[in-house]
């Protein structure tokens, strides 16, 4: 695993308590873009500002956005992040477990991690470009 994702889920894992690991972990990913750009929204709306939907030039690059290719691959990225939110995050942080019946197997968790330490290594390569 990324060891940002061990960062912000280590103390859940050394509890074996998987769920709360996936929901920190999931959650640190917008902390750590919240650290890279200074702006303070959450889900959603923090990748489209990060991202570049409602601006012609994204704040965070994880390419050179200079071609139609690599355009798709950023928006693709920027859709990932949005469904990762939606499937993993906001489940467990609107709705008790035991009113939503939201269950995590072991390999569905550990599938996670890989998914969120691949995002975390486009983030350690991406390019921020500065708040006007």
């Amino acid at each position: 695993m990324h060891t940002q994702v061990v960062h912000y889920c280590e103390e859940e894992l050394l509890r074996q308590s998987l769920s709360h690991a996936v929901f920190e972990a999931t959650k640190g990913v917008s902390d750590r873009l919240r650290q890279m750009t200074g702006l303070t929204a959450d889900g959603a709306d923090l990748v489209d500002q990060c991202f570049g939907a409602r601006s012609a030039i994204p704040l965070v690059r994880i390419n050179a956005y200079s071609t139609d290719s690599q355009t798709s691959e950023h928006r693709g990225f920027a859709n990932l992040l949005k469904g990762t939110f939606g499937m993993f995050r906001n489940p467990p942080a609107h709705m008790p477990r035991a009113t939503t019946g939201w269950a995590l197997t072991e390999p569905d968790a550990l599938d996670l991690f890989s998914l969120l330490s691949l995002i975390h290594r486009r983030l350690d390569n991406a390019q921020v470009q500065p708040r006007p």
